[in-house]
């Protein structure tokens, strides 16, 4: 069978539907996939990276405020699905997958045209509008929260499944992963990132919280500014010394993250809907600092259900400063037990099979059975 993901923008995106191809991989050996995206996002690092050809084509996303931009994203929403409809037709794809953002666009519209079966798989509590949209063309939509229902049309609600978001069990143990690493068994270490892109707010917060707290020792700490922010902040974390302070990294983007997510004592993280599935998965004691940039608010609603669970601290970013942050890091890492009961209440939100649900759609739509 021949399977085409598409997906891109940012990593909230792309990492769903390379969780779903190895899924696939894993349970049909003579499986051929590739991936479609756009020529501009984090699509072109990530697909490469993880083994698999990645198609393109030029498509942008809409703005919601009134903007001129938005009528050349009219333009290219017509033309990449011609663009899109080649690259199908070349592949020949038993079905389509698309995992979001702007990049599934063309490739799902373009495939229910030419009669190919398609599936959608949303992240989020509060679909995005591209899979508003699609999700009256596709065959079967997949959602990660229950609540999600009553964003979609009549037509959509009965080619609704619930899944879950599809990310996977660490397969390395803590333990493990540190001895990877280099930590010793004292070491309090921190991981910190805006998402893959990154964010201005996120990244100034977490270098001043390292400012505070870098001459305590046994706090190593890992920070990934994100591409957008890499010249600004990596300038910035050499002006204040922390490029040379020995168990902080500034790096652009955390390649190996289920190793350094394995590692970790304390996470401090944006709650998109995959990294905070990721985290609950992993049993993490997360510090979540939501965008406040994003549609309903859903980042903090997700994240306060986790915070009124006892299993995250939650801060809006209006409020929280590097002092703020910088406390609740030192405050957390004296308390292990406070971060041992984190790690078990954010477990409970833990959804791990749910990868193994999306694919049994795929299956069932191909009509298949595992190989």
């Amino acid at each position: 069978m021949r399977y085409l993901l598409c997906g891109g923008g940012t990593g909230g995106h792309i990492n769903p539907a390379i969780a779903i191809a190895k899924e696939i991989q894993s349970r049909d050996k003579d499986a051929v996939i590739e991936f479609g995206g756009s020529d501009r996002g984090m699509e072109g690092l990530l697909v490469p990276k993880a083994g698999f050809k990645l198609h393109k084509v030029e498509v942008y996303g809409f703005k919601r405020s009134l903007s001129p931009g938005n009528f050349k994203s009219l333009l290219k929403a017509v033309t990449s699905v011609w663009k899109a409809s080649e690259i199908i037709k070349d592949f020949s794809p038993d079905i389509v997958i698309g995992t979001g953002g702007y990049a599934s666009w063309p490739y799902i519209k373009a495939a229910a045209k030419l009669n190919i079966k398609t599936l959608l798989q949303e992240q989020n509590a509060y679909p995005g509008v591209t899979t508003k949209k699609l999700s009256r063309i596709a065959d079967t939509v997949c959602v990660s929260y229950a609540e999600s229902s009553g964003c979609f049309g009549e037509k959509a609600q009965k080619k609704l499944v619930l899944t879950g978001n599809p990310v996977t069990k660490p397969q390395i143990t803590k333990k493990e992963a540190r001895k990877k690493i280099g930590l010793k068994e004292t070491d309090i270490y921190v991981l910190s990132c805006g998402g893959s892109l990154g964010a201005d707010k996120v990244n100034s917060i977490c270098l001043d919280a390292m400012e505070i707290y870098k001459d305590k020792k046994n706090i190593s700490q890992i920070h990934a500014t994100g591409k957008v922010g890499w010249e600004k902040y990596s300038r910035t974390a050499s002006e204040k010394g922390l490029d040379k302070r020995k168990g902080f990294a500034i790096v652009e983007y955390i390649y190996d993250m289920e190793l350094r997510q394995a590692a970790a004592d304390i996470v401090i993280s944006r709650a998109g809907a995959i990294t905070s599935s990721e985290l609950a998965n992993a049993g993490k004691a997360v510090i979540f600092i939501p965008s406040p940039n994003v549609a309903e608010d859903h980042q903090y609603k997700n994240a306060a259900v986790m915070k009124n669970a006892n299993a995250a601290e939650v801060f809006k970013e209006s409020v929280i400063d590097g002092r703020i942050l910088a406390k609740t890091v030192m405050d957390l890492a004296k308390d292990p037990e406070k971060r041992g009961e984190m790690e078990r209440q954010i477990l409970t939100f833990a959804k791990p099979d749910a990868v193994k649900k999306i694919v049994d759609e795929v299956f069932k739509l191909l009509k298949i059975k595992d190989i």
